[in-house]
């Protein structure tokens, strides 16, 4: 066989390359542009993780409120109720001479998330009255509501299909509308008769004195009649998609009798409680067994996987406890890119428990509370009003990342910053945290995830199928 010197200068350049490849770890990695001269590159630093439960939180103040039922094979049950302060149109409402009631349906509009089956389960869902106005906001608190069935929706759901409803038209023809996707629940006419058309003016004088009086409307999925794995849904409380829709018959001073409907809107924006009560149980389930067998807190049980569950399910803590000692090693360095890649476990998602489509990524400070972590300490309006100037360093949601990639069943987070001041030790690594969160949230949920019900299951440190990596790219500094 015969070489030319080019032919033999490529040989050589070729086997010197793979010969100064010591870390497997590297081969592999994405070809980005804007990393390929970015220095050095370090991919070996231990990251802990450790599955552990969410806190409790309030429900009271959510974008969007979850109401379904759903069986995984990983995480086990998940229930979700919802408590319902109903309101009068409008202030000593009156529903004319005689009214008669030809329909009560309790309208929830569908929001943007949907996560479960939309494809062959069947939901049940109850209505009832709540017992007490609406005093307890926590995702475990139970809801006081009767046992007396008020109605029921059975059929599937489909969260992104308009519907045909008829609008009725006080003294005209009644008209066919479309409408954004709802769940529609005919109520009982002689309760809503008796509880409602026949209250005097007095007692919709304000809104206090009915929600007092009327109570609300809790809404649960009965188990027993659903059928499938389930889903959970999320209601949109925040205009007057949502509310009690009422269809009657008055008379009128010259004696013509007319339908008329009338909405009692469910509306969060007006100041109006909704509330939902959150449940999981992971009996029998491998997230049971990484929460009962944790292991220390100095020397937790380091898994070959983890969990990640929104609505306060479960979440994934991690350590970085090795940069502390970077420089020791290194030398000092200045940090141009760090990459934290989440990648899925094989084998865990598949239809309808797709992957999270997307992940937060926060940390703890001194207090254990969470915050941003620098990357994505964006400027903004405290709870007090006054402005928060965040770090300049934070890059916009789409840089700093956290979206699921499809293609490559993984989730990438920019750093940079955050593992610079760890190098550096102008920040302690109390504990840093990934969950699920909303896909649409804008910052993403800085805690649990109200507003979501999307999980993962991801690989660690030490899986050698799917890591949990950071990539450091750095210049040391003489």
């Amino acid at each position: 066989m015969k070489f030319t010197k080019q032919d033999l200068l490529t040989l050589l350049i070729g086997l010197f390359l793979f010969a100064s490849c010591k870390n497997p770890n590297g081969v592999g990695l994405d070809v980005d542009p804007n990393s390929a001269i970015q220095g050095t590159l370090v991919n070996d630093q231990l990251v802990t993780s450790q599955t552990i439960k969410e806190p409790d939180f309030i429900t009271s103040t959510l974008s969007q409120y979850p109401l379904g039922y759903m069986t995984d094979p990983v995480f086990g049950k998940t229930e979700a109720s919802v408590g319902m302060t109903v309101w009068p149109t409008s202030l000593s409402y009156n529903f004319g001479t005689s009214p008669v009631l030809d329909s009560a349906v309790l309208v929830l509009n569908l929001g943007t998330q949907f996560y479960g089956d939309t494809t062959s389960s069947r939901y049940s869902i109850d209505v009832y009255q709540l017992t007490a106005p609406i005093a307890k906001y926590k995702a475990s608190d139970a809801i006081p509501h009767s046992t007396t069935l008020l109605g029921n929706f059975n059929s599937r759901i489909f969260p992104t299909t308009p519907i045909k409803i008829t609008e009725i038209v006080k003294g005209g023809r009644d008209t066919l509308k479309t409408v954004k996707a709802q769940i529609r629940i005919p109520l009982n006419k002689a309760f809503i008769q008796s509880t409602i058309l026949s209250l005097a003016a007095a007692g919709t004088s304000t809104n206090d004195k009915f929600a007092q009086y009327f109570k609300g409307l809790y809404a649960e999925v009965n188990k027993t009649s659903s059928t499938g794995a389930g889903g959970i849904a999320f209601i949109d409380f925040a205009s007057t998609n949502s509310y009690l829709q009422l269809v009657y018959k008055n008379t009128s001073t010259t004696n013509v009798i007319d339908t008329v409907t009338t909405n009692f809107p469910i509306n969060t924006s007006t100041g109006q409680v909704v509330t939902a009560n959150i449940k999981h149980d992971y009996t029998g389930t491998p997230v049971k067994t990484q929460l009962d067998n944790p292991g220390s807190t100095a020397s937790p049980i380091q898994y070959g996987i983890t969990y990640l569950q929104a609505l306060g399910g479960v979440k994934t803590k991690i350590s970085f406890p090795n940069l502390k000692n970077f420089t020791a090693t290194y030398g000092k360095v200045i940090v141009n890119k760090a990459e934290l890649v989440v990648d899925l476990s094989t084998g865990t998602f598949a239809y309808p428990f797709v992957p999270a489509q997307r992940l937060s990524l926060y940390r703890w400070d001194i207090a254990e509370q969470n915050v941003n972590v620098p990357d994505h300490d964006q400027p903004g309006t405290t709870s007090s009003g006054s402005t928060y100037a965040g770090d300049s360093r934070a890059k916009s949601d789409g840089v700093f990342g956290g979206y699921y990639d499809s293609l490559k069943n993984r989730y990438i987070f920019n750093i940079t910053a955050y593992v610079q001041d760890l190098v550096d030790g102008a920040k302690v690594d109390y504990g840093t945290f990934l969950a699920p969160t909303n896909l649409t949230a804008t910052p993403f949920d800085l805690g649990p995830s109200g507003s979501s019900a999307a999980r993962a299951v991801i690989g660690s440190f030490g899986n050698t199928t799917n890591r949990l990596k950071l990539n450091i790219y750095y210049t040391k500094v003489n």
